[in-house]
Formats: C-alpha cells, structure tokens, sequence
C-alpha cells in the first residue's frame, strides 16, 4: 500500500487529485489559470467542494479561456449566479473574470504566465522536506511576494495563503511529505 500525504485521505477523488496533479510542475498557461481561479473560488471553502464542482467549472467558465472571461458582461455574470454547479458568490466570479483580464495582460509582458511565475522561484520547483502535515506552512515569504505583485497588477483573490495554495497545487513547491510515494517522484522535477 502506498503512503500519501495525511491531507489525501481515502476520497478516490481527493486520492487521484493528490497522485495525479498536487504538486506536479505545470508550465501550460492554461492549467495555471485554471488553477488560479479554482484556488479563488476555493477561499473559505475545502478543496473537495471545488474538485466536486471542478468539471461543472470547466462548462460554466468557457473551459478556462482567459481571453473569453475576459469579456464576460454582467448577463454571463447572472447566468453564473443562476449556476448550482459553481460556488455562486458575486465577488469570486467576478474577481475570475478581472483575474482573466490580469493574466492577459502579464502574458503580454512576459510572453506567458508560465514564464512570469516560474520566475519567483528560478524556473525551479522549491523542494521542501516536511515530516508531517503540521509543518506544512499556510504562506510563505515566497507566496507574499507572489501575492503583492499579483495583487498590484489587479488580481483579486491572490492573497498569500491563496498564493502559497496555488503554488502547492502547480508545483512550484514541493509540499508532499517526505514519507508520502509522490515526493520523491517530484524532487527532481524542474522544467
């Protein structure tokens, strides 16, 4: 039987999520603002409620195409309030679409997201070697920087710990436990 980290639980969905996806290095602007956005609609909220929303999220949001919820106007928007398959809260949808118009325009400058992101740690992921759940930290200096330059360039819902979250789920830390199979698969990811 294999260890995983204590958060994955026995959930085949949670258990799929944390084998298959948390803490993978991901270099495709479209899954990064996928993940963005799921990691905003996630505050406040477990992350099980939005992995169970998640393909309800991928109808409602045009798939994640940032360029399309760029332009949502305020009849999407009550069309996305309508949706029971959505967290339906006013200031998470519309913080996806100023969110979408921010990550247009940092693909602008930098050529991609990718490119921009991977730049706060080197272009390599961060390996961390947690013994236990507990020592896992909710922020670091590093999601404070991420989420001040995030903030400054009109992202909403990019606070640190949403940050430190979001850096976690895309790979750009190493937050599996020492103990748990996936971390030492992911100690040599990089680019």
């Amino acid at each position: 039987m294999k260890t995983r980290c204590a958060w994955a639980g026995t959930d085949p969905l949670y258990v799929a999520y944390h084998d298959d996806e948390w803490g993978v290095p991901v270099h495709d602007d479209h899954t990064l603002f996928e993940f963005l956005i799921l990691e905003g609609a996630q505050a406040g909220l477990s992350w099980a409620t939005i992995l169970k929303k998640r393909p309800n999220y991928r109808l409602a949001f045009d798939h994640f195409n940032p360029a399309v919820i760029a332009s949502y106007d305020e009849k999407k928007v009550a069309e996305l309030l309508s949706n029971p398959g959505i967290v339906r809260n006013r200031l998470k949808v519309n913080a996806a679409i100023l969110n979408a118009r921010s990550f247009l325009t940092i693909q602008d400058e930098f050529g991609s997201f990718a490119a921009y992101l991977w730049d706060f740690v080197a272009g390599k992921p961060v390996q961390n070697a947690w013994t236990a759940l507990r020592e896992i930290p909710a922020h670091t200096p590093l999601s404070d920087a991420l989420s001040k330059d995030l903030l400054r360039r009109g992202f909403k819902f990019a606070g640190t710990t949403i940050c430190y979250a979001f850096m976690q789920a895309v790979g750009l830390v190493n937050d599996h436990t020492v103990d748990c199979f996936r971390y030492s698969q992911l100690s040599g990811a990089s680019l």
